[in-house]
């Protein structure tokens, strides 16, 4: 039978989602609690890779687990999540909370069946002690007016190659990007919230790296729009830090 796991996690002690042969990772940490619980070696797959010292809010992840007599009946069912998730929380490191576990259909994929992804990028504008692991602080004076006018352009195309980590053996670089757009929330504070299907590794970080080059006046909007027809990772910005990027939801 399948489950999907729904998660958060901080990732500042962390090497990314992915298991690492020389660091700790999220999925690892999960896959060593639950195979402890279920006396089984147990894989998991994510609905994505977060990088490391990137955060979730919502992340889901499914597994497989073969005792077929646990489903029966639908109340045992649900008892059984109820108490694996229960379990799994006094398990694992603070860092990673569980918030539920569902059984769900077997071909339910949590990477392949999600419909959409959203990720939060946080910047501040005024340096604090108490938001340096969950936003970057920028001494630069930044155009959100002129930003958000470049992220609208985000939405008119769908070849996003020059925002991928290069090197990287994926078999598209398409994605369809729904929505893309700076929002306030202080005096000195902004967030960029972009929707797509799917991304492609490193794009978030990438895209914010030259929609600040546009914020800064380093870059025109016709200049985007070439770097973003280029399909060269080269000619976009560089890469902001993965500290104050959240995966905030996941959609199927």
């Amino acid at each position: 039978m399948r489950y999907f796991i729904h998660l958060s996690y901080d990732g500042t002690r962390y090497h990314g989602w992915q298991i690492q042969p020389n660091g700790i990772s999220v999925e690892g940490e999960i896959e060593r609690c639950l195979s402890t619980l279920l006396r089984t070696t147990i894989d998991i797959v994510g609905a994505g890779r977060t990088d490391a010292g990137v955060h979730a809010r919502h992340m889901v992840a499914h597994f497989d687990y073969g005792d077929e007599n646990r489903n029966e009946d639908e109340n045992k069912a649900k008892d059984f999540c109820k108490q694996l998730t229960y379990k799994l929380n006094r398990m694992l490191p603070p860092d990673i909370a569980i918030h539920r576990v569902e059984q769900v259909a077997d071909d339910m994929h949590a990477r392949f069946s999600a419909t959409a992804r959203t990720y939060h990028y946080y910047v501040s504008m005024g340096r604090s002690p108490f938001n340096r692991h969950y936003m970057w602080q920028t001494h630069f004076t930044l155009d959100f007016a002129l930003m958000n006018e470049a992220a609208a352009i985000l939405m008119e195309y769908e070849d996003f190659a020059c925002f991928s980590k290069s090197h990287t053996d994926v078999k598209t670089t398409l994605c369809n990007v729904t929505e893309a757009r700076w929002i306030q929330t202080s005096e000195t504070e902004w967030y960029f919230r972009i929707r797509a299907n799917r991304f492609l590794r490193n794009m978030v970080r990438a895209v914010v790296g030259t929609l600040v080059e546009v914020g800064r006046h380093r870059l025109s909007l016709d200049g985007f729009r070439k770097v973003i027809e280029s399909g060269q990772r080269t000619k976009a910005g560089e890469s902001v830090p993965g500290h104050a990027l959240f995966l905030e939801k996941v959609e199927y």
